[in-house]
């Protein structure tokens, strides 16, 4: 790590902290007034202050607060709570080990978090690392098949010129399909590209969920006609805080994998938002075959592309790149995601908080 980077960590300074430090230090010195004003006794507020000491140093990023509060602790005990009230004296006996008491608990509190959150943060990069291991591999099967089909049935049509309009019809239609196969894959890779950016923090906005849902629907309608799309959106309008585009691109892998993975047979696909306590709750429920069983746990681990059944339609329209990456962007909005048989198709559902975090310092 950097020095500079170190010392913005050690010494770093956010509104989410200092909101904590002035809720604990405050609660405690209200709590020792109450104590004082009803007894005498003056050994009750070291206590208190080193557990608040304690708590600050624990909830907080880095040692600022940590450090404050033990220094305001001991002079605020010292001129408040100890006599001669409402005066400094050092030279009350044990006044030294005091202060390094409270320092030291400081230091070594804020030391431990700060590794426990080190720990926190390799555990994740290790976990995105994965995940971008996973999905390079999906990746490299999805683009090179769909090309390969796209350069035989090119070669087809110019080797033979005499060939007859409908089997010519036939080539040009899997051309399309598989360069709009290849879009869907760039779409996906940018994603991720766009969450992987270490220089910049995922934004999320209160969206309405209507809307958000209204625009997917409209591409996916243009995009497969013949499929029945319906609705279902709550009376009042809903805010979401997320990243619009992002979760547009899950809704719209939800949707197509409905129809592609259907078995042939996804006449209609159910497309729903409704609030649960603190989530909204995204549903996409199809009419097709439903989910090999074998496949449900390995559906959003990146593995899919190597899976047999996969391979049964050429490995082209294979959904663990679209899957994982519909993962990856929904726990990156600390959300979760699911799916399941239904008792006619099968039903994905993924959820997102719905009050916004705080920043992380």
């Amino acid at each position: 790590m950097p020095p500079s980077t170190k010392k913005i960590r050690i010494f770093s300074f956010s509104w989410r902290d200092l909101a904590i430090f002035c809720a604990l230090f405050g609660s405690a010195v209200l709590l020792c007034i109450l104590l004082h004003m009803a007894s005498s006794s003056e050994g009750f507020a070291y206590s208190i202050f080193i557990l608040t000491v304690l708590l600050i140093s624990r909830f907080t990023t880095g040692y600022l607060f940590g450090t404050l509060a033990a220094v305001l602790s001991v002079v605020g005990t010292n001129y408040i709570f100890t006599y001669p009230y409402w005066a400094v004296n050092f030279t009350l006996s044990g006044y030294p080990l005091t202060f390094l008491t409270m320092l030291v608990v400081s230091l070594v509190t804020c030391t431990m978090t700060t590794k426990i959150k080190r720990q926190e943060d390799l555990r994740i990069e290790a976990a995105r690392e994965k995940m971008r291991a996973n999905l390079l591999r999906s990746v490299s099967h999805d683009i090179r098949t769909p090309l390969t089909s796209i350069i035989g049935s090119t070669s087809a049509m110019i080797e033979n010129p005499d060939l007859p309009e409908e089997d010519r019809l036939l080539l040009l239609t899997d051309v399309r399909d598989d360069a709009q196969w290849l879009i869907r894959v760039v779409e996906n890779l940018l994603s991720i590209t766009r969450m992987g950016d270490t220089t910049t923090r995922l934004v999320k906005n209160p969206e309405p969920a209507e809307e958000i849902l209204g625009a997917v629907t409209a591409k996916f309608r243009k995009r497969y006609p013949d499929v029945r799309i319906r609705v279902s959106v709550p009376e009042d309008l809903l805010f979401v805080p997320m990243d619009a585009v992002l979760i547009s691109q899950v809704l719209s892998n939800l949707l197509e994998n409905a129809v592609v993975h259907g078995g042939g047979h996804t006449t209609e696909i159910r497309l729903s938002v409704r609030r649960e306590g603190p989530e909204a709750v995204f549903a996409v429920e199809d009419n097709g075959d439903g989910i090999e069983h074998k496949v449900l746990p390995h559906l959003f681990d990146g593995t899919l592309a190597a899976a047999a059944g996969d391979m049964e339609n050429g490995g082209k329209r294979n959904m663990g790149l679209g899957l994982s990456v519909c993962q990856a962007i929904i726990h990156a909005h600390s959300g979760s995601i699911e799916a399941h048989n239904l008792m006619e198709g099968a039903e994905f559902v993924f959820r997102l908080p719905l009050e916004q975090e705080e920043e992380k310092a």
